[in-house]
Order: structure tokens, then sequence, then C-alpha cells
């Protein structure tokens, strides 16, 4: 329950950071370890900030928990060593899909000529499971969507922004008490702790890091 607290505090005080690319990869990051806390194998995500505004029509169109559940799914065959897709990871074969059911998702029909078992879907479980977690990552993309409401195609953004950068910088590593650790922009934990999904700890740059940085 801290730990929910926490995160729901990053939101309120002061003005709603969450409209910003910082705070929606530290959201990023805080689901994904919410999914490590259930599949501690799955590895972590060294670039949370890559997902923003990056889509793919054989994973999921659009950025949500279920998109992010899809890539734990590719996360954790990696650490097995499993091939899980073919076709230029195009197509979704069924050892995909077995993983996926281990992690609360679904594929009812038969595969998609294309892209295989990629269309998956949370189960009822996992619905009830992910509740919070789904919630709060959509309020952050919500409020990241009408920040940038106002780009059109004639503003050119570069490459940084197009792909969701925190606005440059060298990643380090931050750690928590119980030994997990991310790789993040210092600026990124300026904006708003990043709470762990294991021991609902704060993610900390040891001190060396810091100031060798």
């Amino acid at each position: 329950m801290a730990r929910n607290r926490n995160t729901e505090r990053l939101l309120l005080v002061g003005h709603d950071v969450s409209t910003t690319p910082p705070v929606l990869a530290a959201e990023l990051a805080q689901a994904w370890a919410d999914i490590q806390r259930y599949h501690p194998e799955l590895p972590d995500l060294a670039a949370p900030e890559s997902l923003i505004g990056e889509s793919s029509s054989a994973c999921g169109a659009e950025l949500s928990f279920e998109r992010l559940l899809h890539e734990a799914v590719h996360g954790i065959a990696a650490a097995r060593g499993i091939r899980d897709t073919s076709r230029a990871g195009r197509y979704h074969n069924r050892r995909f899909l077995a993983v996926a059911e281990e992690l609360g998702l679904d594929h009812p029909e038969e595969p998609h000529p294309s892209s295989g078992f990629s269309l998956v879907g949370l189960n009822p479980e996992a619905k009830r499971r992910y509740r919070q977690t789904a919630d709060r990552l959509h309020r952050a993309l919500k409020a990241h969507s009408v920040a940038t409401a106002g780009d059109t195609a004639r503003s050119f953004r570069g490459p940084a922004a197009r792909h969701g950068s925190s606005g440059g910088g060298v990643r380090v590593k931050a750690v928590c008490d119980c030994g997990r650790n991310v790789r993040v922009v210092p600026s990124v934990l300026a904006q708003a702790p990043i709470m762990c999904g294991g021991c609902g700890k704060p993610f900390r740059i040891p001190e060396a890091v810091a100031v060798a940085g």
C-alpha cells in the first residue's frame, strides 16, 4: 500500500508531472517492475522511454499496459533463449503463446496469417492482478497525449524527441535495497522517485556514480 500512495503522491504534488516524458518513462519502469514482482526472471527494462511514441503493428499499435505485458513476454523468452518469433520478428509462434499464457495473456482464435499469435489480450485473472498498474499507466499515457496534442506534422521535433528521449544525458544504474537495478537518466529521478515493484522502496543512484557524473 505504501508503494501505491507514493505513486499517487508523485502525480499530485505541485503540478501534474506525468505530462512530461521523463515521468511517463518512470511510470513505464514502475509498471515493468510490477510485472517483475510476479515474474522475477523478467530482465530489467533498460530504456523505458524508447517505447514512447513507438508503434508496432505486430506487437500492438498503441502503447498500453497490455502492450507492455506483450513486450514482457518477449523479454522472458529472450531470457530463456526461446525463439518466439520469425519473419523478422513479425510472426509470433506457439512458443510465444506459451509464455504469453504464463503472463496472463490469451489468444482464443486461430493464428493470424502474417503475425501469428501476436494479438493477445489480458485474461480475467491478469486484469484483476494488474488493475491498479494498468489504471496508473493509462492516466500517465493520457496526460502525455494531452501534453503533446499541440504537435503537428509541420513541427519538427528532432530524433531525440520523436523517439521519446527524456531530453538527453547518459543513463546510469539506479539500485534499490532488494538488489534490482534500472538504467535511468539522472534527471528522471530528479523529477520524481521511481519505486521498485519488488520491495516498494525508491531506486537511487549510488553516491560513487553520482559524484563521477
